[in-house]
């Protein structure tokens, strides 16, 4: 969490990429995890990755599920297991889960506690990329977040804030809200060097400001 705190106040830090350590992402919890952690991977308004470099179980799929976009190897299984314990997932899973991958699949994987393959995580759209071996994992991660962290960063925040929060608003509130932070961008510095750029037909020079 302190973590997560520092990536949302340091102006220097474009974005965060989440991952694992050994050949599992994460395989759940222990019961003294602050409640609020994955929440506050989710409030984080930077970019954020999970680079899913093995099993994503439990509380695990749950933190991964926090995160924008997921980069998986192939090998990975995804599963929330928590029913035949006689619990459920409680760090948003339920409700993450069928927004990114529809209701029937999460019921499915909820109710059966089946775990999936990464094939079967990209076809249902819980996993936007999928590599075949840990080398082209780190490719693909690498190459996703140099694309990532080569746009402007006011503009990547305030796409992420509309697409996030006009999930929940009917289609007219959601158009709104986009031409509300467009207006907002147009006074920003980082708009002005992205025009400039454009007609000078150079690389822009982003500042954050």
């Amino acid at each position: 969490m302190d973590l997560f705190e520092q990536v949302e106040d340091d102006e220097s830090i474009l974005m965060l990429a989440v991952t694992g350590t050994g050949r599992s992402f994460c395989g759940g919890f222990g019961d003294d995890v602050d409640q609020r952690l994955v929440e506050s991977l989710a409030a984080i308004s930077k970019p954020t990755v999970a680079i899913i470099n093995g099993d994503a179980i439990d509380e695990g799929l749950e933190l991964a599920l926090a995160a924008d976009i997921r980069v998986a190897i192939g090998r990975a299984r995804f599963a929330l297991t928590q029913l035949a314990r006689g619990a459920l997932p409680h760090f948003g899973g339920t409700q993450r889960l069928a927004r990114i991958a529809g209701a029937a699949n999460a019921l499915r994987m909820i109710l059966t506690g089946a775990p999936i393959d990464g094939a079967e995580a990209r076809r249902i759209g819980l996993v936007t990329y999928l590599a075949g071996s840990e080398r082209e994992l780190a490719k693909v991660a690498g190459s996703l977040a140099q694309a990532i962290v080569s746009r402007a960063p006011l503009a990547a925040r305030l796409v992420k804030d509309a697409v996030l929060k006009g999930y929940d608003m009917t289609l007219e509130q959601g158009v709104r809200l986009e031409e509300d932070l467009y207006a907002l961008l147009q006074t920003t510095a980082d708009r002005g060097e992205g025009v400039r750029a454009f007609l000078d037909k150079r690389k822009p020079l982003f500042r954050g400001a």
